[in-house]
């Protein structure tokens, strides 16, 4: 179900990955630049993209980019900071209409490629630095950025017991860092980490589309031409076998009309272990659909929480449950949530469970594969897993998880950390 893939380097060792495919009259190109979680890093990591996407010296402001992208028959350009296991991904993607459907000479692809390589590998600097009115900007963003995550209790919540949960790994690092360590970067050490990273980090570029294999290992080789060291470094693994050595309980007050629950496990599978389908169809029973037993047995038949569910993160081998529920009905709602992960473990699965599950995770599956985004972040997972599954491994995997072997996997989750976002105690 999954296009095939193409794998190539390019002379500077940025690694190229060409997804043929006639689904979309549209082509994308990704661009994304990996770098280890890092607490002291966190900051400059998630400034880069948003300075590097204000300007270039071709484009030096976001009006004369985005005058450039309307005349490309409105491409799209946009950059994001990504938290993936333990990587810090820097994300570009363009996607533009493609060429053979607007009855143009096939130039589309070049001048998409020219500006992001412009964007990302020729950026308007001054006094040796990137420009200053930029940088301060972006740095007033992503500090309203992180403070408005107050405004979301749910996310802020989870956002809590991940970095408690994993405060002396590199996963409890929130992907926009530190707000005080954004007063301490300037334009020239901004540049100073671009220079480094840009030339010494794994950078992957991935384009999707029905295009010729030649014209886009060439194009992408004369616009992402910049010099990088011949031996870009590597990033280690993600550890996922922490032992629990005792369930912590963290508890906040906060001025909230709901309490907010969030349970951390360890669930020692990772994205390329062999048991990671049985993990996803564990997560799907639990709580990760409408059908699922917490959502029906917590929500639906208790009325204990306004939302209930569970959800992994692949690569460092976590899971999450979350709830909003009232305060006082925290022991109550509790109760019921061990109870589902007890009959997870005892294989307390119905047929109706079991099949809906597989079918809500196979239709997931194929969805993704009519999005070239969704293309692209498949493969990506892989890069960072360490393992490349195409669609129909995947969908294979889940329809032959047996029982038995989700069993196998219920057995090894471990609680580690519970969070608590209560009410204030008088409601002030």
């Amino acid at each position: 179900m999954q296009a095939d893939y193409l794998l190539y380097y390019l002379p500077n060792k940025i690694k190229l990955i060409f997804i043929p495919t006639k689904k979309f009259k549209t082509f994308s190109i990704g661009l994304f630049l990996h770098q280890e979680l890092n607490q002291d890093l966190a900051a400059l990591n998630a400034l880069l993209p948003a300075v590097l996407e204000q300007g270039s010296r071709l484009y030096p402001d976001k009006l004369t980019l985005q005058r450039k992208l309307e005349n490309l028959y409105g491409a799209d350009l946009a950059a994001d900071i990504l938290k993936s296991g333990e990587r810090h991904i820097q994300a570009f993607i363009y996607e533009s209409a493609h060429d053979k459907y607007l009855g143009e000479n096939g130039t589309l692809l070049q001048e998409g490629m020219s500006v992001l390589g412009s964007v990302v590998g020729d950026p308007l600097l001054e006094d040796d630095g990137f420009k200053e009115d930029y940088v301060n900007q972006e740095k007033i963003q992503l500090k309203k950025d992180i403070k408005a995550l107050l405004n979301n209790k749910a996310a802020y919540a989870y956002e809590r017991c991940m970095a408690l949960m994993c405060l002396d790994e590199k996963f409890g690092t929130y992907k926009l860092g530190r707000i005080e360590d954004y007063d301490r970067i300037d334009a020239k050490k901004l540049y100073r980490y671009y220079r480094e990273i840009f030339s010494e980090n794994p950078l992957d570029i991935y384009v999707v589309g029905d295009l010729q294999e030649q014209q886009v290992l060439q194009l992408a080789g004369e616009a992402f031409n910049f010099v990088r060291k011949t031996d870009p470094k590597s990033l280690p693994r993600v550890d996922i076998e922490l032992p629990v050595k005792e369930v912590q309980f963290h508890e906040e007050e906060m001025a909230v009309n709901q309490a907010n629950m969030v349970l951390g496990f360890r669930t020692y599978t990772g994205y390329g272990d062999e048991r990671y389908c049985s993990l996803l169809v564990y997560n799907g029973i639990l709580g990760a659909f409408p059908h699922s037993k917490m959502f029906v047995k917590v929500r639906e038949e208790a009325g204990l929480a306004y939302h209930v569910h569970s959800r992994l993160e692949r690569h460092k081998g976590l899971m999450f449950i979350s709830a909003g529920i009232n305060y006082n009905c925290y022991r109550q709602a509790r109760d019921i949530i061990d109870r589902q992960l007890d009959d997870m473990i005892a294989g307390k699965i119905s047929d109706t469970e079991l099949d809906n599950t597989k079918r809500g995770l196979v239709n997931r599956l194929s969805s993704q594969q009519d999005s070239p985004t969704q293309l692209i972040s498949f493969h990506l997972d892989g890069t960072i897993g360490g393992k490349t599954y195409t669609a129909g491994e995947l969908i294979e995997g889940i329809e032959t998880v047996s029982r038995k072997e989700i069993k196998a996997v219920a057995e090894k989750i471990k609680l580690d950390t519970v969070y608590l976002l209560r009410p204030r105690e008088g409601g002030s």
